[in-house]
Order: structure tokens, then C-alpha cells, then sequence
């Protein structure tokens, strides 16, 4: 656990001194938001109608901005290997880099969601539940782009590939995430959808932390 802290205590000092790729993540989201509506039409009912299907679609592909450079500092500069080689189970290590990623770039999409639903015209009773998905969504897009990061490190144009491998894993949550939205807009519940994102993200922790130690490994030997 002391070593968990202090990995991401770590991270979270280089992301304060260097606070680019957080700011280039929300400038997207923002940017993207404002753009939209230039692109279909300023209609209030056609944006509310597309309103969260464009919120996540924005967040997915935020979040792969900020993925190459999960481990590739550290690749860089000798860091890893030493994470490697620490008594710590580095399945451990690796989630706790995806817990700072995340308090990052996820958390702060979660806090400035609200302006860019405002912008897209999403309907208020949708909001409350925009925010949850997202905030059990979004760790599921860190833990699962980890798995893709940790496969292309030190590849030739791995920022190319690493859209590649992660997007098809990006789908179920994207879809359910958009439906828990649409149901409560509509009056339905959206309970069910948002237990299919809490049961991806359970499920996401453990074959992360595997799967991404294991690319881990692979690229310091």
C-alpha cells in the first residue's frame, strides 16, 4: 500500500507541474462541445436528442488522447524498470497509475461535463445520471486503455495502433453509458444500465491489472 501511495502521489506531482495533457484532454471535450452544434444545426431538439450520445463519444475519444504517454515517461527514463523490479506486485502498481491517469483526465471530464451538456442542450432530468456513468465509465476507459499502452510500448507509431486495440473494447461502454441517458430522459430507469457499467468496471480492474502488467514486463526485457 506505501508503494501504491507513493506512485500515485508521484504521478499526481509531475501531472500538477506539467498540467498540459489534462488541459489538452478538456480543451477537446470543450471544443468539441462548442463545435457540434455549428456542424448540425443550432436546433434545441436535435441537440437534446444527440446530446448524450455526443457527451460520451466525446469523453471516449478524450480519454485516448492522454493513453500513449501512460507509461512512456517512465519507458523513457528508466522509471519503469525500476517499477518493474519493486517488491511490489506490479499488478498493484499498475492500477495505481491507472487511478492517477484517472484522477487526471476522467475526473476532471466528470467535473466540466455539465458545461458542455449545457452547450449540447441535454435535457436536465438527464444530467444526474450523466454524471454517474460517466463517473463509472470513465475509470473503465483508464483501466482498459492501460491494457492498450502497455502493448504498444516502445512500438513503432504505437500512438496509431493504441486507438486500434482499445476501441473495440470501448463499445459496450459507450453503448450502455448513452442508454443509462435515454432512459432517464424518458422517464425508464436507468438502474440497469448503470449496474452493467459498475459490472465492467469490476471486471476491468482485475483483467487490467493483469493484462497490462504482463505488456509491462514484456517491453523491459
Amino acid at each position: 500500500m506505501n508503494a501504491m501511495r507513493a506512485l500515485i502521489g508521484r504521478d499526481l506531482r509531475l501531472a500538477l507541474r506539467s498540467p498540459q495533457e489534462s488541459l489538452t484532454v478538456l480543451a477537446f471535450f470543450v471544443m468539441a462541445a462548442v463545435l457540434f452544434p455549428f456542424g448540425i444545426g443550432p436546433e434545441p431538439q436535435l441537440l437534446a436528442r444527440v446530446a448524450s450520445g455526443v457527451l460520451w463519444v466525446m469523453a471516449l475519444l478524450a480519454a485516448l488522447l492522454s493513453f500513449e504517454r501512460l507509461f512512456q515517461l517512465d519507458h523513457e527514463d528508466g522509471t519503469l524498470d525500476l517499477i518493474v523490479l519493486a517488491p511490489a506486485p506490479l499488478e498493484l502498481l499498475v492500477l495505481s497509475k491507472c487511478l492517477a491517469h484517472w484522477l487526471t483526465t476522467g475526473l476532471p471530464l466528470i467535473v466540466i461535463a455539465p458545461v458542455a451538456a449545457m452547450m449540447l442542450n441535454l435535457p436536465p432530468e438527464g444530467l444526474p445520471v450523466l454524471m454517474l456513468s460517466l463517473l463509472l465509465g470513465t475509470p473503465t476507459l483508464s483501466l482498459l486503455g492501460a491494457i492498450g499502452a502497455a502493448l504498444v510500448l516502445g512500438a513503432r507509431r504505437g500512438g496509431v495502433l493504441l486507438p486500434l486495440l482499445v476501441m473495440p473494447l470501448y463499445i459496450p461502454i459507450l453503448i450502455f453509458g448513452v442508454s443509462a441517458v435515454e432512459a432517464s430522459i424518458a422517464d425508464l430507469s436507468a438502474r440497469p444500465h448503470l449496474l452493467l457499467l459498475a459490472a465492467f468496471l469490476a471486471g476491468a480492474v482485475p483483467l487490467s491489472a493483469v493484462a497490462a502488467a504482463a505488456g509491462l514486463r514484456q517491453a523491459v526485457e
